[in-house]
């Protein structure tokens, strides 16, 4: 069993090089994607975090506003009962 010497030309390597080339290229390329998505991804987390906390204050804020607005409904309710009472009081006299 005998192996032939392979004889490979200057052109075949000059192509195998060039595919090498354009390989490395492309991996480069794919890498620095790559960091800028994970970067993208990372600021857009971050984004996301402040939103969560806005809201998460917006809604309390919410809360208290309504808490108020529901005291003064009362207040107003009770002012409305008696200035009725302070009316009827002048209507009998």
């Amino acid at each position: 069993m005998s192996t032939a010497p392979t004889t490979v030309t200057v052109d075949e390597l000059q192509a195998l090089e060039q595919k090498v080339l354009r390989a490395v290229e492309i991996v480069r390329k794919e890498r620095e994607e790559r960091a800028a998505a994970e970067a993208k991804v990372a600021q857009l987390t971050q984004q996301v975090q402040s939103l969560r906390e806005q809201l998460e204050l917006q809604q309390m804020e919410t809360q208290d506003v309504q808490t108020q607005v529901d005291s003064l409904k009362g207040e107003r309710e009770n002012v409305r009962g008696r200035m009725e009472k302070l009316l009827e009081q002048l209507e009998t006299l």
